[in-house]
């Protein structure tokens, strides 16, 4: 369910639509569940799977660094509650234009090294959150069966797998890096076009240009 313009959740009836979807969609249910145990055992906000993405079906995971405002439905200004290519921010935008440009309209899902909420945006996650993010990425992981890559949307994502589950010999999908799709990381020179230039890559990977 891939909508034809980018931020959709600016349209609150859309955020509605989605919850409703999230309760509905069998192809997200244990995710949902995953990530509403993981907010209970460690006492932290975890924004939701998007249940128009591929859910349990997905076969490609783009793990970012942690959730960002307009993931969060309790902020002054209020988020989506979803990890989701419509959310209302430019680095969804970035990812949305790029997805669509590239026709990876189907068979993708969003998630992050840090699953939870880390509060503003300039707040990085610490070694010990990558650690512990990348033990729930890996059991994640082991939901989708038909995942074939697992694409690292920047810096800490990148360095979270590699600290924490390269090491471990992780037989699974084959990793894909790439920039992250922040305003702050795509305007530095050459890197928008090596971002989209890797959307398109996944995509031809996964059959749908």
């Amino acid at each position: 369910m891939f909508l034809d313009h980018p931020r959709g959740f600016r349209d609150s009836a859309l955020v509605n639509a989605r919850e409703e979807l999230l309760l509905t969609e069998p192809r997200v249910q244990s995710l949902r569940d995953r990530a509403e145990d993981l907010a209970n055992r460690r006492g932290v906000h975890v924004p939701q799977f998007d249940p128009a993405e591929a859910g349990e079906e997905a076969r490609v995971l783009f793990v970012f660094e942690a959730p960002g405002p307009m993931t969060n439905a309790g902020n002054k200004r209020p988020g989506s509650g979803f990890i989701s290519v419509d959310n209302n921010d430019a680095t969804a935008a970035n990812m949305w234009n790029a997805r669509n440009e590239a026709g990876l309209h189907d068979g993708a899902l969003a998630w992050n090294i840090v699953p939870w909420y880390l509060g503003v945006a300039s707040r990085k996650p610490t070694q010990e959150e990558l650690r512990d993010g990348a033990s729930e990425l890996v059991n994640l992981i082991a939901l989708l069966p038909r995942l074939e890559l697992v694409v690292l949307g920047g810096l800490y994502a990148q360095k979270g797998w590699r600290r924490h589950i390269g090491p471990t010999n992780f037989a699974g999908p084959a990793v894909v890096d790439m920039w992250h799709p922040s305003p702050l990381s795509l305007n530095q020179p050459g890197r928008r076009e090596a971002f989209t230039a890797t959307i398109r890559d996944v995509s031809e990977r996964l059959g749908q240009l």
